[in-house]
C-alpha cells in the first residue's frame, strides 16, 4: 500500500516481490502490481478497447503495472489506482518518446459501489471464497487474453470475449482453435506470450541523505564505488557494456550530462534493485541532462489543474520483464507519471494522465 499525502516530502522504493501468493493481487485487496491482467479498481465502467490504443501502430496496449496510491485529503481518494498500459512492439518503443504508453488514474471513496468499508481479509483466499468477492468481470465481459473490457466475442462459439481482433487472432493460434466447440473450461494459458509475469509491487521508505553524496569520497573511491555499481547484476542492462576506459571517465567527467548520470547512479547504490520511486510533488532523479521538461511540457489535467510529478518507473524493472531481444526490445531511461495536483473527482470513470519517457544519452548504452 503506498503512503498517503502526509509523505510528500519523502520518497517510497518500489520492489519485486516474487514469491506472492497472486490471488492475493486481485481488485478487492488493493494492490500494486506489475504484469499480468489490471486488477481494477473501479471495476464498472473500465476502459473501452478504442481508449487503450497505441498512438504509433494503434495496436492494443498491454497492462504493465498499477500503483495503489490513496491520498487522505478528501473522502473520493480513500481508494487510489495509478495504472500504467504499453504497446508490447519494441518497434513503437521509441527514444524520448512516451507515445507507446498511456497512464490512467482511478479514485473511490471509503464507502463505494463495489467494495466493503471493511478491510480485506486476505485469510479469506481459497478459490470459493475468492469468487465470491467483487470482479469486474462480473459487471461487464473481459478480454481473455488481456484482461481489458471485451466487447466483442468469437464468432464460431459466441462465448469467449475479446477485446479487439488482433487478440482474438492471438487467442486463436494460442490454442481456442482447439477448444473452441468445447463446452469445458480452457486448459491453456492464451497470454503467456504477450503478458509480462505476474509480480506483487512492494514498497518501503528511502533512507538516504545529501551526506552520502560522492563530493565527500576522493576521485579513487568514487570509481570504485561505480564500478561496483556497475557489476551488480541487478543494474546491467543499464547502459549497456562500458568499458574500463568509458567508466573512469564517467566517474571524472566534468559534462553536466555525466554529473546527472552519476547523481543517478549513487542515489540508486544502496538499493539497485528498486524498480518505483513514488513521491507526489516531488522531483524525478533523472538519468540525464537532455529531454528533461520544463512545466509548459506537462499539459494541464482536463479539469484545468497543473499535473505533478507523482512516481517514476526505473529501468530496473526491465530486468523482470524479459523483454530483451537480439534485434529490439522495449527500453527506457525512466518513466515519469505526472497527475492532476488536485486529483479531481472522477466517479467510477477512468481518467488519462501524462507520462514523460527520457532515455539514457547514447554514450550510456
Amino acid at each position: 500500500m503506498m503512503a498517503d499525502s502526509t509523505f510528500e516530502n519523502s520518497v517510497k522504493l518500489g520492489f519485486i516481490e516474487e514469491d506472492t501468493d497472486l490471488r492475493l493481487l486481485r481488485s478487492h485487496f488493493f494492490p500494486s502490481k506489475v504484469g499480468g491482467k489490471p486488477s481494477w479498481l473501479s471495476l464498472s465502467p473500465i476502459p473501452e478497447s478504442e481508449n487503450l490504443q497505441c498512438m504509433k501502430c494503434k495496436g492494443m496496449l498491454i497492462f504493465l503495472m498499477q500503483v495503489y496510491a490513496p491520498l487522505q485529503i478528501r473522502d473520493d481518494t480513500f481508494h487510489r489506482t495509478i495504472f500504467v498500459f504499453i504497446c508490447p512492439k519494441a518497434s513503437c518503443c521509441s527514444p524520448d518518446d512516451g507515445s507507446n504508453f498511456k497512464i490512467l488514474r482511478s479514485q473511490l471513496s471509503l464507502v463505494n459501489s463495489f467494495f466493503s468499508s471493511d478491510p480485506p481479509n486476505e485469510e479469506l483466499r481459497d478459490d470459493e471464497n475468492m469468487d465470491s468477492f467483487p470482479n469486474a468481470a462480473k459487471l461487464q465481459s473481459l478480454c481473455y487474453v488481456c484482461g481489458i473490457k471485451g466487447n466483442k466475442k468469437c464468432s464460431q462459439c459466441k462465448r469467449t470475449p475479446y477485446c479487439s481482433k488482433e487478440h482474438q487472432l492471438f487467442d486463436w493460434k494460442a490454442g481456442h482453435k482447439q477448444t473452441c466447440s468445447q463446452e469445458s473450461e480452457k486448459d491453456y494459458k492464451s497470454a503467456s506470450g504477450l503478458l509480462f509475469k505476474e509480480f506483487e509491487l512492494v514498497t518501503e521508505e528511502e533512507e538516504y541523505s545529501e551526506g552520502d553524496s560522492n563530493n565527500s569520497k576522493s576521485e579513487e573511491e568514487r570509481l570504485m564505488e561505480y564500478e561496483r555499481l556497475m557489476r551488480s547484476p541487478q543494474l546491467q542492462g543499464l547502459e549497456g557494456k562500458y568499458q574500463a576506459e568509458e567508466l573512469e571517465k564517467s566517474a571524472t567527467a566534468e559534462t553536466e550530462d555525466d554529473k546527472i548520470f552519476l547523481k543517478f547512479k549513487r542515489r540508486i547504490g544502496s538499493e539497485p534493485t528498486q524498480v518505483l520511486r513514488y513521491e507526489r510533488c516531488g522531483v524525478p532523479l533523472w538519468v540525464s541532462s537532455t529531454h528533461q521538461p520544463t512545466q509548459s511540457d506537462i499539459p494541464n489535467c482536463s479539469c484545468g489543474a497543473p499535473r505533478i510529478f507523482e512516481f517514476q518507473v526505473m529501468p530496473q524493472l526491465l530486468n523482470y520483464l524479459a523483454v530483451d531481444r537480439l534485434d529490439a526490445s522495449l527500453d527506457w531511461g525512466t518513466l515519469c507519471i505526472y497527475t492532476c495536483k488536485n486529483s479531481c473527482s472522477i466517479g467510477n470513470m477512468y481518467k488519462e494522465e501524462f507520462l514523460w519517457k527520457q532515455d539514457f544519452q547514447n554514450a550510456k548504452l
